[in-house]
């Protein structure tokens, strides 16, 4: 299903204000350094023939400024992991694609920087529906990536399709061993939590001592908590049922084994979703990290990283593209962007959002108790 991206027309990459705004090198001849942190399996990386995103970028820099610049690209499996690296002060990185709720925790402690839109104005084509949201109201430190919903994934081979609602699939004894569940604290929770009808923002420690009990009684028949390990698990079908987002689930059935059939559908309640681009207040080198953001905003290396992640694009330049809806295809379009004109509202009203300090660490303290059991 992906495709290399033919090249596009230059003048669509690059603006005069651009050009202005991120000229960093001035022909030096010291290579300049970009660290960027992100998820794993979240950029179009070359492979199977696809747009090499970092490769290109160094290359597209280096035309055009006379410049060389060389990006570490490194990745992380959950926010929770991204913000015990960041906070620790032992690294540092240029740009980091948290997701909402860690966005509103690292701006209320500072480790976000402000942008400077000047240097970013491919910012224009960031639909409406993504903006001014709660994580980040005033739209001061964030450039929506890509958004989505947490669903669940099963192989139908193996699973009944009566069995196949909600979130009582997993909690299902007759899959006792087949089953997997996210391996950080805030998902995990959730899946209890919207099963439960709780509220996942809540700060009653009591409901949230109930989410634990659900995640007790799921336990003894859950294969493995996971997060990127569900790709190997569910598309050889070692796993028959997981819990994962969206976008995930094309990559899967792209790569699923013979006798694998792999489904998706969401829950009614769950969790809605949007990762963002930041720059941390680590940052080395804030207008090239700009000038980053903006590169990821154009159209041939956003349509291309789309089509790669198979994660719905808040850019307006990737879902009106002709090209890029005949490619992703019917079921695709219809997972990805049906609820566009309802997100804001869904959103609102499912997301996770920033905890205060002491519903965070009883959070913590109880999945320590989960996993310890």
């Amino acid at each position: 299903m992906k495709r290399p991206i033919a090249l596009l027309i230059a003048a669509m990459l690059l603006c005069t204000v651009f050009l202005a705004g991120c000229g960093g090198g001035g022909g030096s001849s010291k290579t300049l350094t970009l660290n960027v942190y992100n998820w794993g399996e979240y950029i179009s990386d070359g492979s199977e023939d696809s747009f090499d995103t970092v490769r290109e970028f160094e290359k597209w820099y280096e035309e055009t400024y006379k410049q060389k610049v060389k990006v570490n690209y490194t990745t992380f499996a959950s926010n929770e992991d991204m913000y015990a690296k960041l906070s620790s002060g032992a690294v540092s990185f240029d740009v980091v694609v948290p997701s909402d709720y860690m966005i509103a925790r690292m701006i209320e402690n500072n480790m976000l920087l402000e942008l400077d839109f000047k240097n970013i104005p491919n910012y224009e084509n960031i639909s409406e529906t993504f903006r001014g949201l709660f994580y980040d109201p005033d739209n001061k430190y964030t450039i929506p990536y890509t958004y989505g919903v947490t669903g669940v994934i099963y192989n139908a081979n193996v699973v009944d399709e009566a069995d196949a609602h909600g979130w009582d699939l997993l909690w299902n004894e007759k899959y006792k061993g087949s089953i997997l569940q996210f391996n950080n604290s805030r998902d995990a929770f959730g899946t209890a939590q919207y099963k439960l009808n709780l509220d996942v923002n809540s700060s009653d420690h009591a409901e949230w001592d109930q989410a634990l009990a659900e995640l007790k009684k799921q336990a003894p028949l859950v294969k493995s908590y996971v997060m990127d390990e569900i790709y190997n698990m569910m598309e050889s079908g070692e796993a028959a049922i997981g819990t994962y987002y969206a976008g995930d689930y094309f990559t899967m059935i792209d790569a699923q084994a013979e006798g694998v059939d792999l489904r998706f559908y969401y829950p009614e309640r769950t969790n809605y979703f949007v990762d963002a681009m930041c720059i941390p207040s680590c940052c080395q080198n804030k207008e090239l990290a700009e000038c980053f953001i903006n590169y990821m905003l154009s159209p041939e290396p956003a349509i291309a990283n789309a089509e790669f992640i198979y994660y719905a694009s808040p850019n307006s330049v990737v879902y009106t593209d002709e090209g890029y809806i005949e490619e992703m295809g019917e079921e695709a379009m219809e997972i990805l962007y049906s609820q566009m004109d309802e997100f804001g509202d869904l959103y609102n009203k499912y997301a996770f959002r920033n905890l205060d300090q002491e519903t965070l660490d009883y959070v913590n303290s109880l999945w320590e108790v989960l996993k310890i059991n």
